[in-house]
């Protein structure tokens, strides 16, 4: 039985039900508020970003607004607006006050496209305003608080219900915003832990509606409605009106910018794709064209053979003239058939080796005087070695002072700070096991096994240690630690410890052992679970611009230092943006970079030392847990002096292994008691002296004149002189060992006679060689000009102390050997008499009487052609295959631990280098049409230069570049914005009038820099823009204003005394670069945006024509000359050929026919290396082009000797003259230039630096092969077959002396023409011209002389 007390309780639990139905239902209707008026903070908000005032609930009919309270609702609700009298709203005049001041953070990012910013404040005007609010919002949680005294309920949790079209169409106008700082997009920083890529219209929402991440004063559960979806009783989910961005807004804003709506972009045309490969049907084009010139020039040639042979068959038919050698017998050489040239060529050759002959006489007669004298010209010259400049830096080796990238350079090192210095490591942990964690709110995470605690405290530990680097600095007479020296971006004034711009994933914690360390239980869709620092990392690296996560921990992502820290920067190794997953940690110390010689410079690299030195030893401690890379900045230039250093006694025994084989190969050794006697060491010595002394010479004169040398000059001049300087002094000395004194003639006469016959072969190498250099040094590379101007001295002065001083040795070691004195103790006699004959050694009889024939034989010259032949046409097509560029790990040695750097850097790193575009004097950015000519926002040109650059961003294969451009004219505008709280002046007291920062409080500056233009498109006037831009690039960004300068682009702008910008620039990314090829076409793709961006902005009025902007950042320098080093290195090349053709036919009397072929032999050498080059993995550059500079000069020592034996033999076939050629002058540059130079070759493979191992091991190598192959074999054959007549000035005069011989026949040239003479061959061993005897006057024809050409 029910008693009174239960009935009274169930009477009053009825009626509570019934009143709460009953306002249940209420709530719901049109014209109906849940909440009005603010109610105080919300309690349960810790560490809010912004004030968390919650409204107060109060279920009431919407209030019709008028005056002040309207007036307020149409400036920040528009869309409300049904004009004064007919609007009505439910918030109160302090809510749309608070909501304005909510929407300011938003519209900092957000209104550079109006539509935008418009629709994202069209929802929060209808939550807190909206007449019909209790049809769109349900009221989930209230709390008790109290207001004036007064005890009120307060909505702190509400759902809010919009339709999904009006969520999906907000969402898209707002998905593609940019932030022009960093390149990204504005959504990154709205949409919590998913960043731009993940974002949705409802994880967009549900971030916006989140309390916990410091920017909502309360939860807000957004419910995304499809249309005909079931609803609650009574609500109606909002389905307003939604602009999209290429819409104007109704306050009559313009359409959002092509960068910030892709609607709005104009129709660009796709770039043009890659040019395809050249291509004859399915085949390569090159090939094809190599394989039919290959075909042709073997037709040519076969047809040739075969007339030659018709022609040779005919005349022994008709039989006339010829005996059973083919040789002519029956013809007389008439004045009128010798030709001028040959004429000049005879002439030539005895003045010559007249002028020599009477020279090398005279400095044998005089050897000491001779060897004083040139001792003495050569310490004049090297007196000025004390004023020598080794050239180290990368910059000035390789970049041309008038170059283009050198001179943007300049300009941008003028008006801008220098890239930082950066120091980096990444570090990896392999082995270390991956873990899964379920987060609370972001669900399950996978993290690698580097994503741990304990390693993150121990990289933040080794950071800290690096970060208390100091040292004492006796140039600031006080200790200097990293803030003397760091790059503070927001702090560069007076920076202190934690102002230094440093990276790493512990920032994301502040560097704070406590932040990471942080726990705290948090409660979401009523599970409450532990959250901590993996929660934190991973809400960062997807928003690195939030100043306080979606966690209870409440923790900045920013730095300590005040900036974002990518995630990029972070971390490494991961895929489509998993950072968790990441391989590697990334820590990045910037550092200011100064001039050279500096104190500030000398600071920074004792600290980079220092800073090397920690990271060595933490790397050997056992204890580490880390397998890591590290570099300093000046890591690079030590590692190549440091290779350099220990490479140089890798130079030295291979120029000891060159003079131990010149000393014994110049040696007679006839009999083994006169070892000592016949020996050539000292003269082997003294050549190496005089290579020596040449070297020494040319560096002292350019030391002189003040052109500095390098590296490459001390190592590769040596090695070039000595080639050269070899082969002169084997063909001199072997020419004497092998010459018989005449009766009567005394020794100094025999060397001069000698001399006179192989020292016009000398000249006309030498001199071409030196010539070729001479012109090789109008490169515009700075490394290549200077090698090419002290090779060509060397080269002369190595020739001129040859004919001086080695003579004068030669002339010594003569007088000590015919006193049958030893060398190395002169004061020792031996009885052993010299042999009566000439020694040849073994070289020479093995040439003349072994390989000369078997070379020359009819089947192997046939052969000989075809296989040269082919590997010239093979040649060529591997020609256009050859890789143009130099990787920089080349430069190291194989044991450098920056090997392990780059490599580390290309696995892990996931951006490229960044790239400023400078613009430069000349352009006004003032104007309305220079401000839209260069911004990408609201009005702006939709072909501006930041839109050009964006455009090229979404070709990222093809531009090269990555990440658009940041624009301090884009943000200049936002700042300004009065929508934002970033551009105000104080309202009163003693700055009144002057700017006033965000950070100030609302009451002191209540007036705004610039009023909202009807049309939403600010641009400030030319007073304006002047006035407040200085405060622009000076102000600190913070959350209230995110958008000041300061650090982004205070050293963007570059103003002169009067204001105007004579520089700025605009910083955007390359995608990753990686080879030489990559950096070379991001260069050139890079320079032809920036050419079609100069010629829009010239046709902006008021620009000056010699405006520019260009792309500049640092690897530019080294890699411009990859964009002229082809068509350079011919010309270079072309230039050095040009001298051996010239010189040869000058040298030989206009002989056009031995210059051609020896131009040809020259030709193909060339060509075959760069074939090799291609096979065996060289590549093309600019130590690849000296290297080739150098090949062509050792190839006329292959060559030159050889063609000038040949045109000035006297045999009758060209086949014999052939094998006379190869077996005397073949034999000595076998031993002079091939047998001397591959020893040394063979000992760089030794070397440590890859740069010598390639370019000068393997390239020199593939040079000496080839130039022996093409000297001693093909231009034999060659020559065989095409080579010059006889010079038939040679006959007639054998003629003319004939018929005044009296008696007998004598030979021609026993006395005057020496020059014919080849001592090497006996009289009868080949025939040669014979002159018939005198006639009587009977006779009726003139003598004759026996003469053929075939």
């Amino acid at each position: 039985m029910e008693t009174p007390v239960m009935s009274s309780v169930h009477s009053v639990a009825l009626l509570c039900l019934i009143a709460c139905l009953v306002f249940s239902e209420a709530q719901h209707e049109p014209g109906h508020c849940l909440f009005y008026e603010e109610c105080g903070h919300n309690p349960s908000v810790n560490g809010s970003l912004i004030t968390p005032i919650i409204p107060c609930v109060n279920y009431s009919k919407a209030r019709a607004l008028e005056g002040a309270h309207y007036q307020a609702l149409k400036r920040v609700c528009p869309m409300l607006d049904r004009g004064e009298g007919n609007t009505f709203a439910c918030c109160s005049l302090k809510q749309i006050s608070s909501l304005e001041n909510s929407l300011t953070l938003s519209k900092a990012v957000l209104i550079r496209c109006p539509s935008c910013a418009d629709n994202f404040a069209h929802l929060h005007c209808i939550n807190t305003c909206s007449p019909n609010q209790s049809q769109t919002v349900n009221i989930t949680r209230t709390i008790n608080t109290t207001v004036d005294g007064q005890v009120k309920e307060a909505v702190v949790a509400y759902q809010a219900y919009i339709s999904t079209r009006f969520a999906d169409a907000s969402f898209n106008s707002c998905k593609n915003v940019r932030i022009p700082a960093t390149g990204g997009f504005a959504i990154a920083t709205m949409c919590g832990r998913y960043g731009a890529k993940l974002c949705t219209p409802k994880r967009w929402y549900d971030f916006q509606g989140d309390s916990s991440n410091g920017l909502a004063p309360l939860d807000i559960d957004f419910r995304l409605i499809p249309e005909g979806a079931p609803v609650p009783p009574g609500i109606v989910p909002y389905d307003g009106q939604v602009l999209r961005c290429n819409e104007t807004t109704d306050t009559g804003g313009e359409a959002c910018s092509c960068q910030d709506c892709v609607e709005s972009c104009p129709p660009v045309p796709a770039p043009a794709p890659p040019a395809k490969p050249f291509m004859i049907g399915q085949l390569d084009g090159v090939l094809v064209i190599c394989l039919v010139s290959f075909l042709a020039l073997s037709l040519f040639f076969l047809g040739f053979l075969l007339l030659r042979s018709f022609l040779q068959g005919r005349d022994q038919d008709v039989g006339k003239g010829k005996d059973n050698n083919g040789n002519d017998i029956d013809q007389t050489i008439d004045p009128k058939d010798v030709k001028c040239t040959d004429t000049a060529s005879l002439a030539t050759q005895a003045f010559l080796g007249s002028l020599f002959q009477r020279w090398g006489t005279l400095m044998a007669t005089h050897p000491f005087k001779v060897l004083l004298a040139s001792l003495g010209v050569v310490l004049i010259f090297s007196v000025g070695l004390m004023y020598i400049e080794l050239t180290t830096d990368p910059v000035q080796l390789w970049s041309a002072p008038n170059s283009r990238a050198r001179k943007e350079k300049d300009f941008h090192d003028k008006y801008f700070d220098p890239f930082f210095r950066t120091n980096q490591l990444i570090l990896t942990a392999p082995g270390r096991p991956s873990h899964s964690y379920d987060s609370l709110l972001f669900g399950k995470q996978n993290f690698s096994g580097i994503i741990s605690k304990d390693l993150i405290i121990q990289v933040l530990e080794l950071q800290k240690r690096i970060q208390a680097i100091e040292f004492w600095s006796d140039d600031l007479n006080r200790t200097a630690t990293l803030k003397d020296i760091c790059f503070a971006p927001l702090n560069p004034n007076n920076p202190s410890l934690t102002d230094c711009a440093v990276n790493s994933l512990p920032q994301y914690f502040q560097n704070s052992l406590d932040n990471l360390n942080a726990k705290v239980n948090m409660t979401e869709l009523g599970v409450t679970q532990e959250v901590d620092w993996r929660d934190h990392f991973v809400y960062c690296v997807n928003s690195p611009l939030s100043f306080k996560d979606i966690t209870d921990l409440g923790l900045s992502c920013m730095a300590d230092y005040g900036g974002p820290v990518f995630p990029f920067l972070a971390v490494g190794g991961y895929e489509n943006e998993e950072y968790t997953t990441a391989e590697a940690l990334i820590m990045t110390f910037s550092l200011n970079n100064y001039p050279r010689g500096t104190v500030k410079f000398k600071l920074v690299e004792k600290w980079e030392q220092m800073f090397l030195d920690i990271v060595r030893k933490y790397q050997m401690d056992p204890s580490t847990n880390f397998t890591f890379a590290y570099m300093a900045e000046r890591s690079l230039e030590d590692e190549i002096n440091r290779t350099t250093a220990e490479d140089i006694p890798i130079f030295m025994i291979s120029y000891a292994v060159i003079f131990v084989y010149i000393a014994v190969a110049l040696g007679e050794y006839s009999s083994f008691k006169r070892i000592l006697v016949d020996s050539k060491f000292l003269v082997g010595l003294g050549g190496i002296l005089v290579v020596g002394c040449s070297v020494l010479a040319s560096m002292g004169f350019y030391a002189w004149i003040g052109i500095p040398s390098s590296l490459v000059i001390l190592q590769v001049v040596p090695f070039l002189v000595l080639a050269v300087g070899a082969d002169n002094i084997f063909i001199f000395v072997l020419e004497y060992q092998r010459d018989k004194r005449r009766p009567g003639e005394r020794r100094e006469e025999q060397i001069g006679r000698v001399l006179g016959n192989v020292a016009p072969s000398m000249l006309l190498c030498s001199l071409s060689e030196s010539i070729c250099f001479f012109l090789g040094a109008l490169s515009t590379m700075p490394a290549v000009k200077s090698f090419a101007l002290y090779a060509a001295l060397a080269v002369l002065m190595d020739f001129m102390l040859q004919m001086t001083a080695f003579v004068a040795l030669l002339s010594l070691d003569s007088r000590r050997q015919d006193a049958n004195r030893c060398e190395l103790a002169c004061c020792v006699t031996v009885s052993t008499l010299p042999p009566s004959k000439p020694n040849q050694g073994f070289l020479l009889p093995a040439m003349k009487h072994y390989y000369a024939p078997a070379l020359l034989h009819p089947v192997t010259r046939v052969v000989v052609m075809f296989v040269f032949l082919f590997m010239f046409c093979a040649s060529v097509f591997l020609m256009f295959h050859v890789t143009v560029g130099l990787d920089q790990e080349l430069a190291l040695p194989k044991d450098s631990y920056m090997l392990q750097y780059f490599k580390y850097l290309n696995k892990y790193f996931e951006v490229g280098v960044p790239t400023y575009f400078v613009t430069t004097r000349g352009f006004n950015f003032t104007t309305v049409e220079g401000m839209n000519a260069v911004c990408s926002s609201v009005g702006c040109d939709p072909f501006s230069l930041t839109q050009k650059i964006q455009y090229a961003t979404e070709y990222p294969e093809l531009s090269y570049l990555e990440i658009p451009a940041s624009s301090w004219v884009d943000d200049f505008i936002d700042w300004l914005n009065p929508g934002s709280k970033c551009c105000r002046l104080y309202s009163f007291g003693p700055n009144k009038g002057q700017f006033c920062p965000a950070s100030e409080p609302a009451a002191k500056c209540l007036t705004r820099c610039m009023t909202t233009p009807p049309n939403g498109v600010l641009r400030p006037n030319v007073l304006e823009f002047n006035k407040f831009l200085p405060s622009f690039l000076s102000n600190r960004p913070d959350l209230q204003c995110p958008k000041g300068g300061l650090g982004a682009y205070d050293k963007a702008v570059v103003m002169d005394e009067s204001g105007e910008i004579i520089a700025s620039r605009f910083m955007a990314y390359h995608t990753p670069l990686t080879t030489s090829q990559e950096f070379t076409e991001a260069l050139r793709e890079a320079r032809e945006l920036a050419a079609n961006i100069t010629r829009s902005m010239r046709q902006i009025p008021g620009t000056a024509p010699d405006f520019e902007v260009f792309p500049y950042t640092i690897p530019y320098v080294f890699y411009e000359q990859y964009l002229t080093i082809v068509p350079e290195g011919l010309f270079n090349i072309s230039l050095c050929l040009l001298p051996t053709f010239v010189v040869c036919c000058i040298l030989l009397g206009m002989d056009l026919c031995s210059g051609l072929l020896n131009l040809l032999t020259i030709v193909m050498i060339t060509v075959d290396t760069v074939g090799v080059m291609t096979l065996w993995g060289i590549d093309y550059n600019a130590v690849s082009l000296i290297n080739l500079v150098t090949a062509v000069g050792i190839s006329v020592e292959f060559v030159s000797h050889l063609t000038r034996s040949f045109a000035l033999s006297t045999l009758p076939t060209r086949v014999e003259r052939a094998k006379e050629a190869t077996a005397n002058m073949g034999s000595a540059v076998f031993a002079g230039v091939a047998m001397t130079n591959l020893p040394g070759i063979v000992v760089l493979a030794f070397a440590k630096a890859q740069l010598i191992q390639i370019f000068f091991f393997r390239l020199n190598l593939v040079i000496t092969l080839l130039g022996m192959a093409h000297g001693l074999i093909f231009l034999p054959v060659l020559l065989s077959f095409f080579g010059p007549g006889v010079n038939k000035a040679v006959p007639l005069k054998q003629q003319k002396k004939a018929q005044e011989e009296t008696s007998g026949v004598k030979h021609i040239y026993e006395n005057t023409y020496e020059i014919y003479e080849n001592m090497s061959f006996d009289d009868n061993e080949y025939p040669r011209y014979t002159p018939h005897p005198p006639r009587t006057d009977s006779d009726p024809a003139d003598p004759v002389v026996t003469i053929t050409n075939f």
